[in-house]
């Protein structure tokens, strides 16, 4: 963009039940501040074909890139970012940042904190071998597990308006593991019940990010952007 800031393009990835709007407050403040960014769709549709989606806009992308992933969407990154030649850098933003051979459904199950797998909803979706099943989050129960920290009104429009992710993508393993070769930073909400705060805290450990603590929910990027927004500019400043 004209007048942009030297340095890495910040590729935002939404994760599971959100869209891309979930990142619109991070992205106003990016713009705002000359950040070239582009806040992509997740398929939501399975880790290999979501990775290979992701991987395929970045490696379009002129020059270096730093990618962002929320919540599922870290899990997508971790699998895509090996498949592409440009990424210098990983941000974590209450995301899954899995070993190889882990699965989001395995790591939610061993979580203390998270209480995501008592509040999904099953639906179900045409696929080319007939029906499969997809998940929402109950919208009773939206605010309780994922959005505590919006107003209830902010929060009952984002649970009206989820995008579903396919069952099978819980269990698909991830297979290739972007942490163990580049830097990496994550922001931990400390009141994060769907991925679970403690899982989400380890994984950043394991992966030996720069681990910033929020006072928030799953969605800081939406309660806390101007901290949100923070981590991400250290994170692109250090690669830059």
């Amino acid at each position: 963009m004209a007048g942009s800031t030297p340095g890495p393009t910040v590729v935002l990835v939404h994760g599971a039940f959100a869209d891309a709007a979930s990142w619109a407050p991070v992205t106003e403040r990016l713009i705002a501040g000359g950040i070239p960014v582009a806040a992509i769709v997740n398929p939501l549709r399975g880790v290999a074909s979501d990775a290979a989606y992701v991987a395929s806009f970045i490696d379009q992308i002129d020059g270096p890139v730093l990618a962002v992933g929320h919540s599922y969407g870290g899990m997508i990154i971790t699998n895509a970012v090996p498949q592409t030649t440009n990424v210098v850098g990983l941000v974590y933003v209450a995301a899954f940042a899995p070993d190889e051979g882990e699965t989001l459904a395995g790591i939610v199950a061993r979580s203390k904190d998270s209480v995501l797998t008592s509040a999904v909803v099953e639906y179900r979706y045409p696929n080319g071998d007939g029906t499969a099943t997809e998940l929402i989050i109950d919208p009773a129960k939206f605010r309780e597990v994922f959005t505590a920290d919006l107003p209830q009104l902010q929060s009952d429009v984002y649970g009206r308006s989820q995008r579903p992710i396919a069952a099978g993508a819980l269990a698909e393993e991830t297979t290739k593991v972007a942490w163990k070769t580049l830097p990496a930073w994550a922001a931990v909400g400390t009141a994060d019940l769907a991925a679970g705060s403690d899982v989400v805290r380890s994984m950043a450990q394991r992966a030996d990010a720069t681990i910033t603590e929020i006072d928030g929910s799953h969605v800081i990027m939406l309660s806390q952007p101007d901290a949100v927004t923070e981590v991400i500019l250290a994170a692109r400043k250090a690669v830059s």
